[in-house]
């Protein structure tokens, strides 16, 4: 049986790093997560494209804008939005981020996977938005009112 070698692994950082890099502007952070997902907490700044639309890696798609969210989809739009930076790919747990790091360095586009992902950037308390809304609805009962 020959030996085929095994590829190595895309390059990790942790939250806290990422963070650094994301806030100074050296780097894009890419949520891959579903849009549910990245409206229930996200990292300030961030970029949602989910993995399914990564996946369709069309050149041309017009994605979301950067900064807090804007759905859309495609390498283009990462391409578009990373200008040339290293792109920090993150998700909830950091398995769908690995598969992303993993597709976009394939194609070209620098990028680090967000070890633990949403998970472990809440744990090491960095910042991030959070949709509270249905906790003040349920505790008001204005109905969402505000």
């Amino acid at each position: 049986m020959a030996w085929t070698p095994k590829p190595p692994a895309p390059a990790q950082i942790d939250p806290a790093a990422a963070h650094r890099l994301a806030t100074t502007g050296e780097a894009l952070l890419l949520d891959v997560r579903e849009p549910e997902e990245h409206a229930e907490v996200h990292a300030p700044g961030s970029l949602l494209v989910p993995l399914g639309a990564l996946g369709a890696l069309d050149e041309g798609s017009a994605g979301g804008g950067a900064g807090d969210g804007g759905g859309g989809g495609g390498l283009g739009a990462v391409r578009a939005a990373a200008g040339g930076r290293l792109v920090l790919a993150v998700c909830r747990s950091g398995a769908r981020s690995q598969t992303a790091t993993e597709l976009l360095n394939a194609h070209g586009v620098p990028t680090v996977n967000v070890v633990g992902g949403m998970r472990a950037w809440l744990r090491d308390g960095l910042p991030a938005h959070r949709n509270d809304l249905p906790a003040h609805r349920d505790a008001c009962h204005c109905g969402g009112a505000i």
